[in-house]
């Protein structure tokens, strides 16, 4: 079984002493199902999981269920079990987004309390947005998604000892030593490759065979274009087609989604399509970039959703549909293909997974920057610049972003493949794959004390 970091956040729910019931959003095939049952059977002596998808295709039970004793009853026969209590009884309601008056149901299940419940979908933000009872003070939502690198690497076999070592190595802006420089590097290519999709992780580990990886590649990607059951034919299409877009504009120079191309029609705007980018963010296939003009923290003050970059969810879907089994064109990094746009989305993938919700600067007169993240740290801006290949000091843009007094950006990051770690006038060189080690800071998590109101004299 593949290591996951949100194993810990299941089980961190499962065993505190809440009633909120926990909604796990994400994509289709990143692992949300096989994982919540894997600590489910684990935690409960009872674990009853019930897909509402095969549900509503087939015998659609759950479809006419209004009251919690409805519930109760048809999970009865469907447990083929004498169930519990909540200390013992757990109910796995998986792609519950399929009937929204269930989500609605969850504030009295919750207030209820027979038993313990989780739910599961891949479109629960479409879904809670169009629900008109959002129970939201009755449930707990968290986001999951496919491997990210520091996963991959558990997968192949590193060890937690030498990715701390390496974390501790980050943290003091100091180099791998020459030899695990080119281990780490290349473990990085293969996940450029294989992705982080569970299935596609599991291949790839078992035998190395990037032809059954790219048939899986192939499989999913199928599944993303034609998985938009609820919306009618023609809006179907209208988001296949964007979808399909997304490689090809990608490899543009500015990389931003032109809507006039969508349907080759001039004078095409982004609330003409807002639909379909709601469904393909919302399901987690794309990854939206919003841009920035005016780069203030926090960045979500000063985002503009009429000019955004939308990257596809997952790495190894992209190099399959620019490469196929090309796999040297990533391995032996040839100089005639510009890996940009790949190095690009692999960053884009561990940001989002590492909980950064991702911009990139976009100015007229003063140049475009590839992300923008809020360092909390700091309450400052963070500028990421990119590069795949061996100009990774030229960058005429970043230098003067930095020397925009009215910013007040002091500090910058340079991902490239090169070994060093080194600064020079604010801006950090680091080897690509240091992506893996910036997460959000623990200081927007901080717990206030509690005042004691003071007594009068």
């Amino acid at each position: 079984m593949l290591k996951r970091k949100f194993t810990s956040v299941l089980e961190q729910y499962l065993t505190e002493n809440t009633n909120k019931i926990l909604l796990v959003n994400g994509a289709r095939q990143i692992g949300k199902s096989y994982l919540i049952r894997y600590v489910g059977k684990k935690l409960y002596p009872h674990f009853v999981e019930i897909n509402l998808q095969k549900d509503k295709e087939g015998p659609a039970i759950f479809s006419h269920v209004h009251t919690t004793q409805e519930l109760y009853m048809q999970v009865s026969t469907i447990a083929n079990e004498i169930l519990g209590n909540k200390s013992d009884t757990l109910i796995f309601l998986d792609e519950i987004q399929v009937y929204p008056h269930l989500l609605t149901m969850l504030k009295f299940l919750r207030e209820d309390g027979r038993y313990h419940f989780i739910a599961s979908g891949s479109q629960l933000g479409i879904a809670l947005a169009e629900t008109t009872s959002v129970p939201m003070g009755s449930v707990v939502i968290e986001t999951m998604y496919q491997l990210d690198f520091e996963e991959f690497l558990w997968a192949n076999g590193a060890g937690q000892e030498a990715i701390e070592g390496m974390r501790d190595l980050f943290e003091k802006r100091q180099p791998l030593p020459e030899g695990l420089h080119r281990y780490i590097l290349q473990q990085f290519q293969y996940y450029l490759l294989v992705g982080g999709l569970p299935d596609a992780v599991n291949h790839f580990v078992e035998s190395h065979n990037m032809r059954e990886v790219r048939d899986i590649h192939r499989d999913i990607h199928e599944l993303y274009r034609t998985d938009a059951s609820q919306y009618d034919a023609e809006r179907k299409l209208m988001i296949r087609r964007i979808y399909d877009m997304v490689p090809s504009q990608l490899e543009n120079r500015k990389k931003r989604i032109v809507y006039q191309n969508i349907e080759d029609k001039k004078g095409k705007h982004f609330a003409d399509y807002q639909d379909e980018f709601e469904y393909l963010i919302e399901s987690g296939i794309t990854l939206e970039v919003k841009a920035v003009s005016q780069p203030k923290y926090p960045l979500a003050e000063s985002s503009s959703k009429n000019l955004l970059k939308l990257y596809l969810n997952d790495v190894g879907l992209l190099t399959y549909l620019l490469y196929g089994l090309n796999i040297n064109a990533v391995l032996q990094d040839e100089r005639s293909i510009n890996l940009g746009t790949v190095y690009e989305s692999v960053v884009a993938q561990e940001l989002r997974a590492h909980g950064f919700k991702l911009y990139y600067y976009d100015n007229k007169k003063k140049g475009e920057e590839d992300f923008l993240i809020n360092d909390y740290s700091t309450t400052q801006v963070l500028p990421l610049e990119i590069k795949s290949g061996k100009d990774y000091k030229e960058h005429s843009a970043l230098s003067k972003f930095l020397d925009e007094k009215e910013y007040n950006i002091h500090q910058a990051i340079v991902f490239s493949n090169e070994p060093r770690v080194w600064q020079d006038k604010g801006i950090w060189y680091m080897p690509i794959y240091y992506i893996m080690f910036l997460q959000k800071s623990k200081a927007e998590q901080i717990i206030l004390p509690k005042l004691e109101m003071p007594t009068l004299a």
